[in-house]
This record gives C-alpha cells, structure tokens and sequence, in this order.
C-alpha cells in the first residue's frame, strides 16, 4: 500500500500548541454523523454496557541537553533496555561516536555504547533504577513532540497538560494523548450513566512521532513499545464484550495493545511484553469496537491504523470536515468518536 494515499494538505494552524482548559471542553466530532460534541458530553454518546480501555503509563521526564565536549547534543530516550541503559534518539546523531561521553550535568552523564540507523543511540548513564529517574525529573523535560513549539525543553505548564488523569505507571515517553482530555467530572458522568472502564499500560514510545520515510507501507519498520494487560483486565473486557457492550478504546495506544493480546476467536488474553503491531487497511480488527482519537499527522502510521478502524473515505471526509470547522490538531488538539467499520 502506498504512503502517498494517506497525504494530505494541513495548514500550520490548525495545530493545538496548548490544551483546552477545562480538558474536558475539548471538541469531540462523532464520526458517524458528523456531529460537533464536546469531550464533556462522551458519556451521553456511549451505552451503559460499555467499557472505556485506557492507558495508565505516565510520562517520564525524557528530553535532556547535553554536550559532547564542546558541541551541543539533544537526546530523548525512548525505550529502556536496562536499569542504566536506554535506547534514545540524538539529534545531531552524527557527532555521537562509540565511547564517547554525553555531560548532562555535574554529576550526570551517559556514555554511547551503539548506534543504529536513523538516529537512534543506546545510551548507558551513570545513574540507575530510581537514581536515574530522579536525575531525570531535575535535568530532563516533557517529551513534547516536534510540532509543539517551545523556546528549549518543554515548560512548567506542560509537565501538568502533557499527563492524563489515569497516568500511575512510568516508562513513556510520549503521552497516550486521548486520555489527556479527560477530568474528574467526565469520569464521574460516566460512572452515573453505569459505563465501566479500566486501564492497560502500554509505555510510548518516541517513535510514534517519527516520519514514515519509505513510499510502500510494506517496508516500515514499527518501533517496539513495551506494554502489559493483567489476567483481571482482560477477565473483565472479555465478560463486558460477552454480554453485549462495546469496548472502546481511549486512544491509539489502547487499542494496538488490545488488538496484540486479542485471539484470532475474539477472545484477549493477559499481556506483558514487547509489540510492534502495525496496523493499516485491511486489518481485521479482534477485540475494540469504538475508538476516541485525536487528528493525526498525515502520511502516519496513526492515520493509517485509523483508515483501516473506520474507512479510509470515511476518514477523509471527517478530517475534511474537522478542518472546515476549525477542529484543533495533534497532540494537544481536539478528538473524534469512530466507530470500527461494519459494526452496526
């Protein structure tokens, strides 16, 4: 299949450089229909058998400026290979050598122990475990993704917005973004209207935000993330599914690692363990019936796992229509409520 079918034109504008406030306000287009809502008003769209599947992982303090002696070196880690090691991106990657020595800090620093392809470097720091976390949250900032403009690491207001109510498990590093639009009161709505929910943790990782840079979807390579749904959570999405509720999925995140842990029977089973799955049109979809998503990036492999959720015409016309109508974009933007295609 080819990327160039999933392009299309996005002025700079319509991208969302902060949240709404409440988060809740956000704009909400359902896509069967095409009507205008609000986050605020989901639990009136969803049935009382329903069940909401998010994603508990908090986002870890990933972005670091360093220098490699004299030259300037940004690195954003993103994924964890040891206690002390992790994969990172570095830009500029080309002034990183094998042995050399990245200065964060006084007292912190890492060293390259390998490079891979497209900027890609594991790092080994001389910090460990919960030390290294800690050095994280003085030195590091919010990974905020490229199109969100800020002058240097992310700021104050963004270690607040760029985190969702359910965060609890660290390890992203890149918000599970659907979930950032939901506050106390929109859970306490639902919790009245008896819809369920319950949470997976599926770790971000930074490649989510890395262009598709082949013309075929054939020859991507998906990065790894790191996920994990327990017996319980699988036990109680497998008995609401049983007796007629829809499960939807709060975001992309959600619904590639239910889709991963879900048999070819229908039935999900408990997870913990690496995923890659990488899903465009023509995917039979195993377990998620709705989806809340934000707008994404074109030629993505989220806009692609979309088409195939809804329809690509379908998701034309709703991308068309959400910039007619001046929906907000991306990461801190608005969201819409997809239906999986052919469910009645």
């Amino acid at each position: 299949m080819k990327v160039n079918d999933f392009d299309f034109d996005l002025p700079q504008h319509f991208i969302a450089q902060r949240p709404s406030s409440p988060r809740d306000h956000a704009r909400l287009l359902i896509g069967d229909g095409l009507n205008d809502k609000t986050i605020a008003d989901l639990p009136a769209c969803l049935d009382k058998n329903d069940i909401l599947v998010f994603n508990d992982t908090q986002v870890i303090p990933a972005r670091l400026q360093g220098k490699r002696d004299e030259a300037s070196v940004e690195v954003t880690l993103h994924m964890r290979v040891s206690q002390n090691s992790w994969k990172v991106f570095a830009k500029p990657a080309k002034k990183l050598t094998i042995g050399n020595t990245v200065i964060f800090a006084d007292e912190f620093s890492a060293k390259v122990n390998d490079k891979g392809k497209g900027g890609e470097v594991t790092l080994t720091f001389n910090k460990s475990g919960i030390n290294l976390m800690a050095a994280l949250e003085t030195y590091g900032g919010m990974p905020l993704p490229p199109y969100i403009r800020r002058e240097g690491l992310a700021d104050e207001r963004d270690k607040r917005d760029y985190q969702t109510l359910f965060a609890e498990k660290k390890g992203a590093v890149a918000a599970p973004t659907a979930g950032l639009h939901f506050t106390q009161n929109t859970m306490a709505a639902l919790a009245k209207r008896g819809i369920k929910h319950i949470s997976l943790t599926l770790h971000v990782g930074a490649g989510t935000f890395l262009p598709v840079k082949v013309d075929d979807t054939n020859d991507h390579v998906m990065h790894a993330e790191w996920g994990e749904i327990t017996a319980e959570a699988a036990l109680t999405i497998n008995a609401a599914k049983a007796a007629g509720g829809r499960v939807v999925a709060i975001g992309t995140t959600s619904l590639r690692l239910l889709e991963t842990a879900t048999d070819e029977g229908g039935t999900l089973h408990a997870h913990k363990g690496e995923t890659d799955i990488f899903i465009t049109p023509g995917y039979q979809f195993r377990m998620v019936d709705i989806l809340l998503t934000n707008f994404h990036l074109p030629r993505s492999t989220l806009f692609m796992l979309v088409c195939a959720f809804a329809g690509s015409s379908q998701m034309k016309e709703i991308y068309d229509t959400a910039m007619e109508r001046g929906y907000r974009f991306y990461s801190y933007g608005d969201a819409t409520l997809l239906q999986k295609k052919g469910l009645t």
